[in-house]
């Protein structure tokens, strides 16, 4: 119960030896704008703040919705000018009409409907309270005219109460014990009430986590889903409060966290909607924030070195991932060249480190299969999956049936798959081991895999034959700086994808340096074997999620397949790309079909952002064209108005026209991406797992 259910894959952690707990752990760091407080406030404010139901990628914590209609924009200057020049004509007309100097026309209503007692006293005036009250509605009618006019309205929710209660909100009432979350009312409901009392008390005086939140809320689900017993849940809360159900590493949080997360809704914050004309109205100014239900439908980053795609996109996303990890929520592993900043290595519980001799752990060149033909398959992805055609009949299925004649035989033989230097030996044909092998199969008298081998020297030197190919693919492994790695007589210990059954953090880091082509090959085997091992995973109720920091070469047709049978495995894949140049021209457009959540980063080529103009389609939008003609006044009173009427609103008095039309508009253009999204921000489109939409964004990943 302690590890949620679940158990750790022999050798998946970097540090088996479990760090010492303090008595007393340290406050969280998950309140966005206040400090810590001892006695838990801060914890109990953030987990307490609202986080209501909003659009797919809004940052829902402490989200205010917009107004449902947009107000017409009026400069500052403006309105507060028009607003003091409307109250001083309502003053001036007022006044004339009180002191009598422009008759007593307007009393008229006066004269025939008031009693003949109710005429005009001392002065012109008329007498009585009533009199009082019938001019004080007119001049109170006179004001509603003029501020209605100068925009006095606007002014109000602009400037007045409402807007300070916008921005200064005061502090939420605290709600009832049966709807507040720091109660665990749905433990008391299901009749664990000493664990509820024993968790909040814990969070009142600050022993809780944001994580273990999270962690305690997901051993909850599995409770409610019949994986784990009720009784076995409280006696792990009731030992050890905020600490139980503890992920395997024993750790409770990151050591240094660089975004916003929010562990609750599951959302970490990239960055903030811009206020811009070409975002739709209910999203300008909202935060951003990606999770699991987006990530499921996996995301592609395109942008070139600079524009922020590991720093702004794929460091926060891991972060997040790795503290679902913690939470029991996710499996994640994130692949990228060795320095590239994807977090530090005590963030992670498993740090393979490819060509670096003293790495503590190894990559399963097999995925941790058994089988020869899974294992060949995967393999050859890896191998060729970027020379095959990206139509029937590539060279990656001839590459797989090569493969499989030769794993079978030798795992026959030997109990396990042949290293690099083996596996290059018999794809080049050597014949010392061809024929141990053959002799060690005559042996054992295994006939079928006799003739699997039979087959493969048949084929050998023939035209159209692979074997040369994949041996010198297996070469650029096969070379001093990888010894002692991708080891399959056990003296190491590899990790291997099969672990994504389990909550583990894994980082793999490529030697890019001096081996460009070798990397590209290995982010092809990891995905490779990511989109298999999730597609047979027995418990889908975690999330599995593989991060590929630049994945110039990885995208084959194989991969493109794979990435789209994910959302039903409730797995995704966050790729990033310098340019859609790295993509066979064929897969680009499949590519951007298989994403749902798709990133267009500051400096994109023209030729990129036709790809993304394509994908996202068009729009129908309104073309409103206005024709404005200056009236001009003959009379000199309709001048006079026309000159009131000009220090008022600011503008001269016109007639317009308006004809509008619906007109069928890129969302956004090749050239729009090209040159009109500024530095630090990006287009962003989003689909989540329910099949919910969000057109293209224009994101600040900076805020």
């Amino acid at each position: 119960m302690d590890s949620d259910g679940t158990r750790d894959a022999r050798g998946t952690h970097a540090n088996p030896v479990p760090q010492a707990r303090s008595a007393v752990p340290p406050m969280p760091s998950v309140a966005p704008s206040a400090p810590p407080m001892p006695d838990g406030s801060a914890f109990l404010a953030w987990l307490r703040t609202p986080r209501p139901e909003t659009l797919p990628g809004v940052w829902r914590f402490a989200h205010r919705p917009r107004p449902e209609e947009e107000a017409e924009a009026v400069p500052a200057r403006q309105l507060l000018s028009g607003a003091v020049i409307a109250g001083l004509s309502a003053w001036l007309l007022c006044s004339l009409l009180w002191n009598g100097y422009l008759g007593s026309f307007w009393l008229w209503p006066w004269f025939v409907l008031a009693p003949d007692s109710w005429t005009l006293g001392q002065g012109g005036h008329v007498g009585g309270v009533a009199s009082y009250a019938y001019e004080g509605t007119v001049f109170a009618i006179i004001f509603t005219i003029f501020g209605k006019i100068g925009r006095w309205p606007e002014l109000w929710r602009r400037y007045g109460p409402p807007a300070w209660r916008r921005t200064t909100p005061g502090a939420e009432p605290a709600p009832a014990p049966e709807q507040d979350p720091a109660e665990w009312p749905q433990l008391r409901a299901a009749g664990a009430p000493d664990a509820a009392e024993r968790l909040a008390s814990e969070a009142r005086a600050g022993l809780m986590r944001d994580v273990d939140y999270a962690r305690i809320a997901r051993a909850w689900q599995g409770v409610r889903s019949g994986r784990h017993s009720l009784t076995t849940f409280t006696g792990a809360v009731l030992r050890d409060g905020a600490a139980a159900c503890l992920h395997p590493s024993g750790a409770r949080d990151l050591p240094a966290r660089q975004a916003r997360h929010d562990l609750v809704t599951g959302q970490v914050r990239l960055g903030t909607t811009a206020d811009d004309p070409r975002n739709p109205y209910a999203y300008r100014g909202t935060g951003l924030g990606l999770g699991p239900d987006l990530l499921g439908t996996s995301l592609l980053a395109v942008g070139p070195a600079g524009s922020g795609k590991t720093g702004s996109v794929v460091r926060p996303l891991a972060e997040s991932l790795c503290l679902h990890a913690l939470a029991g929520r996710a499996a994640v592993v994130v692949v990228g060249a060795a320095g590239a900043g994807l977090g530090p290595a005590d963030a992670y519980d498993v740090v393979v480190r490819i060509g670096n001799q003293e790495s503590v752990y190894d990559l399963d060149l097999y995925g941790g299969t058994t089988d020869p033909d899974e294992a060949a398959a995967v393999l050859a992805e890896a191998l060729v999956g970027d020379l095959a055609d990206p139509h029937p009949g590539s060279d990656s299925r001839r590459s797989t049936t090569v493969l499989a004649q030769l794993l079978g035989p030798f795992r026959a033989v030997h109990g396990r798959f042949p290293s690099v230097p083996e596996l290059r030996q018999l794809l080049d044909g050597a014949p010392g081991p061809l024929d141990a092998l053959r002799q060690a199969l005559q042996t054992s008298g295994q006939e079928p895999l006799l003739r699997e081998l039979d087959a493969r020297e048949r084929q050998m030197g023939r035209p159209g034959d692979v074997s040369g190919v994949l041996a010198d693919r297996v070469a650029l492994l096969d070379r001093p700086a990888f010894a002692g790695f991708f080891d399959t007589s056990g003296a190491s210990r590899p990790f291997s994808l099969k672990a994504l059954d389990h909550p583990v953090r894994v980082r793999i880091d490529l030697p890019e340096r001096g081996h460009a082509d070798a990397s590209r090959m290995l982010a092809r085997l990891v995905l490779a074997q990511f989109t298999a091992s999730v597609a047979v995973r027995e418990d889908r109720s975690l999330f599995a999620c593989l991060v590929v920091d630049d994945a110039t070469g990885v995208v084959t047709p194989e991969a493109v397949r794979g990435i789209q049978r994910l959302r039903s495995a409730n797995a995704g894949v966050v790729l990033t790309l310098r340019t859609l140049d790295d993509v066979p021209r064929p897969l680009r457009g499949p590519l951007l079909g298989a994403t749902g959540c798709r990133m267009a980063l500051s400096g994109l080529t023209p030729w990129d952002g036709q790809d993304f103009a394509e994908v996202w389609g068009k729009e129908w939008t309104e073309a409103r064209d206005v024709t404005d003609r200056q009236i001009i006044a003959e009379t000199p009173a309709g001048k006079a108005v026309h000159t009131l009427r000009r220090l008022i609103t600011g503008k001269a008095p016109t007639a317009r026209a308006v004809t509008v039309r619906q007109v069928e508009r890129e969302r956004w253009s090749a050239s729009e991406l090209a040159h009109a999204v500024p530095p630090g921000h990006a287009v962003l489109s989003l689909t989540n797992v329910k099949g919910e939409h969000a057109p293209p964004l224009l994101v600040d990943l900076r805020s």
